[in-house]
């Protein structure tokens, strides 16, 4: 039978260097801009405009005609074309609007508005308090329905809290993967971000819930058995089913990043990121943490650690 167990030393390193990766670029993005990912106007309140004039237009003057009345945060971007401009600015009303746009038209030319959103800085403050408090309360749904789902169980606690470590290691690759496209590719979390980070969390703990459930049923059926054994059997059980139904959602997600619309370009590859990350920790990271922790190697890691400094 083949061991998947024994090397979760390897899973552990490999783990580590990802989250790390992404933990650098959420520090070098907390120096640089304030926040370890980029924000949009959903979170910190602002304006969005979207414009196409006839002819191509200098990002710096577009910009220019904001700074001269007092918005002197306002980002313009142009697309390839050079017609079409992206405006990311402090609040805007109706009226200030209207004015910059008619600055706009008789510099340039007739413009076409596209799209504009602006959202009050209140209003952001309430969708960030919101995300964060769901996320919160999702670990801790999750944590207490597994202890009461795996009660029968010796040391049921574990098998929830590895789940959450599963899931937060998840969630931390997801941020990981999203400040480093913000670093590179300028993306923005917005709330179809928040609506990926959600539904990874719920693909990555079902599929612990799987390989646990599993476990559970072959402790009684495998008395006698070493527990590692029990959990390799368990994992080699159920990996064909993890592994089936993950992999029709990604088909899917890569078929529709490789093919879809733009707009959906930043939520399809944050989940799909997610979803590789949840089927790769509820197996290789979930599943050998409950057992490093059975074993009681991580109590005998501190102790030979004390040992090492009682001796030096």
């Amino acid at each position: 039978m083949f061991n998947i167990i024994e090397k979760r030393r390897w899973y552990f390193l490999i783990s580590t260097l990802v989250i790390v990766a992404g933990l650098m670029a959420m520090i070098y993005s907390t120096v640089r801009f304030g926040t370890p990912v980029s924000l949009s106007i959903d979170f910190t309140g602002g304006a969005f405009l979207e414009l196409e004039f006839q002819q191509p237009v200098q990002p710096g003057e577009v910009r220019q005609v904001f700074v001269d009345r007092g918005y002197v945060d306002t980002m313009v971007q142009t697309t390839a074309d050079g017609r079409t401009v992206l405006i990311r600015s402090d609040f805007l009303d109706s009226e200030v609007k209207m004015e910059i746009e008619s600055v706009l038209e008789d510099k340039y030319g007739p413009l076409e508005e596209l799209r504009f959103e602006s959202v009050g800085p209140t209003i952001g403050g309430e969708v960030t308090r919101a995300a964060t408090f769901a996320v919160a309360t999702a670990a801790v749904v999750i944590l207490g329905f597994i202890v009461l789902a795996f009660r029968r169980v010796p040391n049921a606690f574990r098998y929830g809290t590895c789940a959450i470590a599963a899931l937060i290691h998840d969630f931390l690759v997801a941020m990981g993967f999203f400040s480093i496209m913000g670093l590179f590719q300028g993306w923005q979390v917005d709330s179809l971000f928040l609506t990926a980070i959600l539904t990874v969390i719920g693909f990555s703990v079902q599929d612990t819930i799987v390989v646990f459930d599993r476990i559970r049923e072959n402790i009684p059926k495998r008395r006698g058995e070493p527990f590692e054994t029990i959990v390799n059997r368990s994992i080699l059980e159920t990996i064909h089913r993890s592994l089936a139904t993950q992999l029709n959602a990604i088909f899917v997600m890569v078929a529709i990043l490789l093919f879809g619309g733009a707009t959906m370009k930043q939520f399809i590859a944050t989940l799909l990121v997610g979803m590789l990350s949840g089927t790769y920790s509820s197996i290789f990271t979930a599943v050998p943490l409950l057992v490093v922790w059975e074993k009681g190697d991580v109590g005998q890691f501190f102790r030979d650690l004390r040992g090492r400094e009682a001796i030096t």
